[in-house]
């Protein structure tokens, strides 16, 4: 009966339920351009707008969230451990920072790659599932018709545990540096936009999106050629085995896409990546304050 009221009234429980809020934000606003991002990478010559055009007519608007359960249904978790390992491993890098003060630029970015890679464990099946979904309309996977809990266990059933986590080790060298890139890029911003509030945690809502958005666009640009990589062999089912592993993937779509490949649907990434980080950010600062403003209010009445 007291788990949540103790839970948030500790830091990290308060960070968790911040973290979490931000995420979901984030899968709601940008998952009909990740939709058209999966497709991109997977495809030749063909726009985003083309692509639009072709789901909502032949589909219905509502083609663009096929597959959104699987990572909606995990991402508050997922996005809370993110942001609460960060917290940690942010200050745990820099000791010598007071409580009351910031971590160093430093701490954040080696706090950013830590959260990251721990996060992998949670996002590689999720996404796995994922991509198997939104690729159904291409023809190429059929048990992807049955829903994200039969095609997690059509997965389990004819490639195991290993192939639940096809993809891992792309999805670590893809989700550590970029959430290094993206923290430090989030708190490099936002104080450049706002001088004083990492420290004062002030800030208007303009500078939390921005900043946050541009975080989004700095990760994702980053890391973008190890995504094609990830989305294409994850994309793979038994009976369609193209690559053989990542240097295998590398190799043969430059050679047979030239090396435009592995940007191919970067524009539309990016501007997903502005708009769902902005969301993520704004939500999870937003959250975290009145959280701690009402711990304060409830301490008081306490004393």
């Amino acid at each position: 009966m007291d788990f949540w009221p103790e839970f948030l009234a500790s830091t990290s429980g308060r960070e968790f339920v911040a973290g979490g809020l931000g995420g979901t934000a984030g899968i709601i606003s940008g998952y009909p351009l990740d939709t058209l991002r999966i497709k991109l990478q997977n495809t030749k010559n063909v726009s985003a707008f083309n692509i639009l055009r072709q789901m909502v007519s032949r589909e219905g608007a509502t083609s663009l969230y096929r597959g959104m359960a699987a990572p909606l249904a995990t991402v508050t978790f997922q996005n809370a451990v993110v942001f609460q390992s960060y917290a940690t491993l942010s200050r745990a890098f820099d000791s010598s920072v007071s409580a009351k003060d910031p971590p160093s630029y430093k701490g954040v970015a080696l706090g950013g790659v830590g959260a990251g890679a721990l996060q992998t464990l949670m996002v590689s099946p999720v996404e796995l599932v994922k991509i198997r979904l939104q690729l159904q309309s291409m023809g190429r996977i059929t048990e992807s018709a049955k829903g994200p809990v039969m095609v997690a266990k059509s997965i389990w059933k004819k490639e195991g545990f290993r192939g639940l986590y096809r993809g891992l080790c792309v999805t670590v060298i893809r989700d550590a540096p970029a959430h290094g890139v993206y923290f430090w890029t989030y708190e490099y911003m936002r104080e450049q936009f706002h001088p004083g509030c990492r420290k004062s945690g002030k800030e208007s809502l303009h500078t939390m999106l921005v900043a946050g958005g541009l975080a989004g666009v700095a990760s994702w640009i980053f890391c973008y050629p190890f995504d094609v990589v990830k989305t294409r062999l994850q994309g793979q089912t038994p009976s369609s085995i193209k690559y053989k592993g990542i240097y295998d993937c590398f190799r043969k779509s430059v050679k047979e896409d030239g090396y435009s490949v592995l940007w191919r649907g970067l524009g539309t990434a990016v501007t997903r990546a502005f708009v769902v980080n902005g969301a993520i950010f704004s939500a999870y600062e937003i959250t975290l304050r009145l959280l701690f403003n009402n711990g304060n209010m409830q301490t008081q009445e306490t004393i």
